[in-house]
């Protein structure tokens, strides 16, 4: 169950990246900035045809700090589904925690934990 709460916290770490304001501190695009490849960057780069995939590449190893190149990627990443991808992915590590948890009885504990995860997800920083 860990694993599975642990994904889903860092997917929706790797989500804030993208936002246009920044609610928590993190300054939008500096995953891109410090050239980590984060869920939603990688499902766009992987369905992205070649042309694209070698510009947001170069983008990312040697552009990573032109706010424009990154502004654009970013955009990039949101029209091609990167992020209803990883919302998707975040969502399902979130059942497969709560389909876990569900094999106890209820309890306090349990209950406690299910409110966990849905916050692991519903944050808003």
């Amino acid at each position: 169950m860990e694993t599975y709460t642990g994904m889903a916290f860092q997917i929706k770490d790797d989500l804030f990246d993208y936002l246009t304001s920044n609610v928590i501190g993190k300054p939008v695009g500096i995953d891109i900035k410090e050239q980590k490849m984060t869920l939603p960057l990688i499902h766009t780069l992987k369905i992205a045809n070649e042309k694209d995939k070698k510009y947001y590449f170069n983008t990312i190893k040697r552009y990573n700090n032109d706010q424009k190149r990154v502004k654009e990627l970013i955009n990039f990443v949101k029209s091609s589904g990167g992020l209803e991808y990883a919302i998707t992915m975040m969502k399902d590590f979130q059942q497969k925690a709560k389909d876990i948890l569900n094999e106890f009885p209820d309890s306090e504990p349990k209950k406690s934990l299910l409110i966990m995860l849905d916050y692991v997800i519903e944050r808003k920083f």
